[in-house]
């Protein structure tokens, strides 16, 4: 069964965990499901409270939502992130200018302006034509 079956048999189906094979139980995923299960609002809070089952009891998991989550279809859109990482050769420009590691100047990029991340790479001597590049 692949994650999407089980988001069915949780929101619509709603069979007893003993009729699933043991290769289905195995692909049970409850991070997975969690993560999913959470990208609808209704039921954001209720995620929060089974979050504190450990991953191991998967049937307590599959049993939890089956009962609480209402029986009918439900669409899960995914939401992705809409932060972009910054160029990693201008990540790795900037870690070497301030002596960071390539995580710390990655956030750093996010507090620096344009303005000054240009002139930063104008100081380490890098080309007009490139500077845009690695803005861009």
């Amino acid at each position: 069964m692949t994650l999407f079956d089980w988001l069915n048999e949780i929101t619509l189906s709603k069979r007893h965990w003993s009729e699933f094979s043991e290769e289905d139980k195995k692909e049970f995923n409850p991070y997975m499901i969690n993560r999913f299960l959470s990208m609808n609002e209704n039921y954001i809070e209720l995620v929060n409270f089974v979050q504190t089952i450990p991953y191991t009891e998967k049937e307590k998991y599959y049993n939890i939502y089956k009962q609480l989550i209402p029986k009918k279809k439900v669409w899960l859109k995914y939401i992705k992130s809409k932060v972009k990482d910054p160029n990693a050769d201008l990540t790795e420009i900037i870690a070497k200018h301030f002596e960071f590691s390539k995580r710390e100047a990655k956030m750093y990029l996010g507090y620096l302006g344009k303005d000054e991340v240009k002139a930063i790479l104008t100081k380490r001597g890098v080309e007009e034509k490139e500077i845009k590049k690695l803005i861009k």
